[in-house]
């Protein structure tokens, strides 16, 4: 990535009503996950972060490993994160994956249609199931849902995955409102592009494949996107995002979906 781009985030030692909170965020090693455990840990949370294989973490983050797709590893994460934090404040439901069908969307098997479900929808679902009723005893927590802008703008080649967000971003408003009268409050985020390693790694496959050189296929995919602001999101783009909803200065915000997109999106 571009070392020369300034950097506009806000200053990461503002309070943001965070410290000593007790945070979950799932896909915590990569991309979005990964900054927005960063960005938790500088707000002076505690945090835990699930992925499915071991990664390296910030100093002070617990690493949990647990496949999150199955319902035995939705149980095992709950259980290790609550024994390590001694309860929950904010739970970041991030994981999740683009099972893609590069022939469309009648081309779509039934398994093509499931598995992006059980990986963005089911897995949140079961999780939430099991943390979430911890925040209502307590009376107060917030649960942010990273789900994505292809629920309003699908692509030829991802219908299952954009349904699947769809059926997130319902779920969404359905459990904000379940939640609302016991101070729990409930968002979901909607990315657009976000040029995270696995971006960064198409970005340079593409160069070898092709010859050229990496600053100008860069280029190209940004002429591409066509975002009103001239390039993709960066991942703490999104994590100031999610953990300004996460936090008390988000105090009235609940049942909202919240794009981070750079304008993409063609809608209302």
């Amino acid at each position: 990535m571009s070392a020369t781009r300034p950097s506009l985030l806000p200053d990461p030692s503002a309070d943001l009503g965070l410290h000593g909170a007790r945070a979950v965020v799932t896909g915590g090693t990569r991309g979005i996950g990964a900054a927005t455990v960063r960005r938790l840990v500088t707000a002076g949370a505690h945090v835990v972060a699930v992925a499915r294989n071991p990664a390296a973490v910030p100093a002070g983050v617990h690493l949990v490993t647990a496949d999150l797709n199955t319902p035995g590893g939705v149980q095992q994460a709950a259980a290790a994160a609550l024994d390590l934090l001694g309860g929950i404040d904010v739970l970041i439901d991030n994981v999740g994956r683009n099972i893609q069908v590069p022939d469309g969307v009648l081309a779509a098997t039934d398994e093509d249609w499931l598995a992006n479900l059980e990986a963005n929808l089911l897995s949140t679902v079961r999780l939430d199931r099991a943390l979430v009723p911890h925040m209502i005893a307590q009376g107060h927590g917030a649960v942010v849902h990273v789900s994505s802008n292809a629920a309003r703008y699908p692509q030829p080649n991802g219908a299952p995955y954009a349904a699947a967000k769809a059926a997130l971003n319902a779920y969404s408003k359905s459990l904000a409102l379940a939640c609302g009268p016991h101070r729990v409050r409930v968002t979901a985020v909607m990315p657009g592009v976000i040029e995270t390693d696995a971006v960064e790694t198409s970005l340079r496959q593409a160069a070898e494949r092709t010859g050229q050189d990496l600053e100008t296929v860069r280029k190209e995919f940004h002429q591409r996107l066509a975002a009103p602001l001239g390039r993709p999101g960066r991942p703490e783009e999104a994590a100031e995002v999610i953990t300004f909803l996460a936090s008390p200065r988000a105090s009235y915000l609940t049942g909202i979906t919240v794009s981070v997109d750079g304008g993409i999106l063609p809608t209302l």
